[in-house]
């Protein structure tokens, strides 16, 4: 239990003194933690119910590159022991294991019976989300990232719901650390990041080695190449 009481300290205890800072547009870098929100609105918007409603800011893009190519996210729901795993979806379609974004190109919605009818297409076994979602990631740590900023946020929190998953438009409070030179310069607090979902998942630059592995999305930190971050 301590081991894993320790980073939790070590991480409250780094946010000491936190700082604003001015208004600007950054390098964002998103803790594979947070990062795997970013994903989450993906799957949001090529659900079967956000396509028939016509309401997504991935509205009939099947086929079409909505991230870089060097990203392919895969499901893979008959892992062992892992938190998605199923051997059937919530309507009792059986699952499989499939590309869903295959070099950056969506390959499926994600569809449960009803959808499927609604669209005129097939059961993806996917009634109640998705399952091990695994999205392909690069070599290098999240300290070898930093390094390679002069300047940049790491972003290790975020609060409030200012997304729009019909426009895509995105605002969100965040908090976390201003890098400069290469290094952690200072904890900051009290901003805003924005931009839309659309450019900024096709701005993705690199995602690090640090794979998040404790929930249903298995994903490093994302780098976007800039946002608007809004401060002091």
């Amino acid at each position: 239990m301590l081991d894993r009481l320790l980073p939790a300290a070590e991480r409250a205890l780094s946010r000491l003194k936190s700082r604003k800072i001015a208004t600007t547009r950054l390098p964002v870098i998103y803790e594979a933690r947070i990062a795997t929100g970013l994903i989450g609105h993906v799957l949001g918007a090529i659900s079967g119910g956000a396509q028939y409603r016509r309401a997504s800011f991935l509205l009939d893009a099947l086929g079409e590159t909505i991230l870089p190519e060097f990203i392919t996210v895969t499901e893979d729901p008959f892992l062992p022991g892992a938190l998605g795993s199923a051997a059937f979806d919530d309507d009792g379609v059986a699952t499989r294991r499939k590309t869903i974004i295959e070099a950056g190109r969506l390959d499926t919605y994600l569809l449960s019976a009803y959808a499927a009818r609604r669209l005129g297409r097939a059961p993806t076994g996917n009634a109640g989300g998705a399952h091990n979602l695994f999205v392909s990631h690069g070599e290098r740590a999240l300290a070898d990232i930093i390094a390679g900023f002069d300047r940049a946020l790491l972003v290790t929190d975020l609060m409030g719901m200012g997304v729009n998953g019909v426009t895509g438009d995105y605002s969100r409070g965040a908090s976390g650390f201003l890098i400069e030179g290469g290094e952690v310069a200072h904890a900051v607090e009290e901003i805003t990041v924005a931009g839309n979902l659309k450019s900024m998942l096709k701005d993705i630059r690199e995602i690090g080695a640090d794979v998040e592995t404790r929930g249903t999305v298995h994903i490093g930190s994302v780098v976007i190449g800039e946002m608007a971050v809004a401060g002091s």
